[in-house]
């Protein structure tokens, strides 16, 4: 029989952190404005990070010795030392970006236990946050590069929906072991041909420099990409791709890939029954959905942005039942929200909604200000039009259009601003800017230098009103970026 008494232990070094007497160690933290004191001794035997740092540290006339990691905070600091000293971290009212910032630290102290910790804190409590930033995340796990469950949380759900990433405007900077991890899927549920196209393109967008014609490609220039690919080649399922798209997409990179394989690809296409020598990957199993019992009924969320009873009140603007004494609830909503268009899935490349939009009609426009609880929007009753020539913005004149900002969190009331000056409702963006700019409801707009409307603050919504009724954002800045947006088609349903 043991007893394992932890809670006093807890205690009494968590009261020694705070005890200045004996310590030796002096760590420097957010560019020196913030220090901690600790003992050598208690580092070293809770973190090897800490250990090989101060092995290689001289100290100080006085026996000091000084650790500086500038680019960690003080608060995320003084948790991990409080962890450390104690075992006990306190999350509670925290950001659950905090907690993803908190577990890279711990990672990067090489406090493992803390690390799983924190990672399955996430997955397990957090999911829709990681839905919501999963692009950023994806990236940020494979470039630490340690943490499993993570990888295999986004995986999963890339599997099952590979446009997260393969479609996504910054596919071009997904790392390396990232791309690997995914051709090894046998469940990525994505033509074998166009897992081979998106490899090619991310391979090429690696080396900017190579001929933009592939005629002009010197054998060089085939190495070169053959060596940039070299890990990612040997999952591509070749011998599961027809014959047709074997000579189209592959024959023309045939260099890239090893002589005997591309034989055994000539041979395989002639005489299918033939033993080949290279080894032959199983075909990728197509994920079959099994349908719920007639009894159960079958509840998807239509939006990780809005919920029913904001689909309720949007269909009441569009009907103009605000001043009735009838209005839609969430039982009865004559609309379906059609999600034609989702930022997480689809990217938030601007020329991504001009391309996906065009020609849809009574289309609404919802939008997550990125770090707060608002949610802006507007509704077009006109059909986008992505064909427009001119040197400027087409301005569309509707009376039946409108913006908005829905009750969220800490915004207490939903606001409805609808169009004053008609011809002024909506426009519609010339070709020639639609690779940075977005939708336009008059005083309410999305867009983006860098092509990506979460990456910057260009989207725009105008706090004194001009086109439309009154401002739908209080805020002391015009501009804001965004965590999601989606676009919805509005359809009457048929009873």
């Amino acid at each position: 029989m043991s007893l394992k008494l932890f809670d006093k232990l807890s205690k009494n070094f968590i009261e020694l952190l705070d005890d200045k007497v004996d310590c030796n160690v002096i760590i420097e933290v957010e560019n020196k404005k913030k220090s901690f004191t600790a003992h050598s001794n208690i580092l070293k035997y809770r973190s090897p990070y800490f250990r090989k740092e101060l092995e290689n540290i001289q100290p100080n006339k006085n026996n000091i010795k000084t650790i500086n990691k500038s680019s960690v905070s003080a608060q995320i600091f003084d948790i991990i030392l409080k962890y450390i000293y104690g075992g006990i971290v306190n999350l509670e009212n925290v950001e659950t970006r905090f907690i993803f910032d908190l577990m890279l630290a711990a990672n990067k102290f090489e406090l493992d236990e803390l690390t799983i910790k924190l990672e399955t804190h996430l997955i397990d409590t957090k999911a829709s946050w990681l839905k919501t930033y999963f692009s950023f995340i994806y990236r940020t796990i494979f470039n630490e590069n340690n943490f499993k469950n993570l990888e295999n949380y986004c995986n999963d759900i890339i599997a099952k929906h590979p446009s997260l990433i393969f479609e996504n405007s910054d596919f071009a900077s997904l790392p390396k072991p990232a791309l690997v991890s995914l051709l090894k899927r046998d469940d990525l549920q994505m033509e074998e041909i166009r897992i081979w196209d998106y490899v090619i393109k991310w391979g090429i967008s690696q080396n900017p420099t190579l001929p933009k014609n592939l005629e002009e490609w010197s054998n060089e220039n085939f190495l070169t990409l053959k060596t940039t690919l070299q890990q990612c080649l040997p999952f591509i399922r070749y011998f599961h791709i027809s014959n047709t798209e074997i000579i189209d997409k592959i024959s023309p990179y045939k260099t890239i890939l090893d002589k005997e394989l591309w034989k055994d690809i000539k041979q395989h296409m002639a005489i299918p029954d033939r033993p080949l020598k290279s080894n032959i990957l199983p075909a990728r199993s197509v994920l079959v959905a099994v349908l719920p019992p007639r009894t159960e009924v079958s509840k998807i969320p239509f939006s990780t942005i809005i919920s029913e009873e904001h689909a309720a009140e949007i269909s009441n603007w569009i009907d103009r039942k605000l001043f009735r004494f009838f209005n839609y609830s969430t039982e009865n909503i004559p609309y379906k929200f059609e999600l034609i268009l989702s930022g997480i899935r689809d990217g938030f490349a601007p020329q991504t909604f001009w391309d996906i939009c065009h020609g849809y009609s009574k289309t609404v426009v919802v939008v997550k200000v990125k770090g707060t609880d608002e949610i802006l929007g507007g509704y077009n009753p006109l059909a986008w039009d992505n064909t427009h020539n001119g040197e400027n913005s087409k301005w569309m004149e509707t009376k039946d259009s409108f913006i908005f900002s829905l009750k969220n969190g800490t915004v207490q009331n939903s606001i409805l601003s609808k169009v004053k000056d008609t011809q002024y409702a909506i426009s519609n963006r010339a070709k020639k800017h639609q690779k940075v700019g977005g939708p336009i409801f008059g005083d309410f707009s999305l867009y983006s230098e860098k092509s990506n409307f979460a990456l910057d603050t260009g989207n725009y919504c105008d706090r004194e009103g001009c086109y439309y009724e009154k401002p739908i954002r209080i805020s002391s800045s015009d501009n804001f970026s965004i965590a999601n947006y989606e676009v919805f088609r509005i359809v009457r349903k048929s009873y």
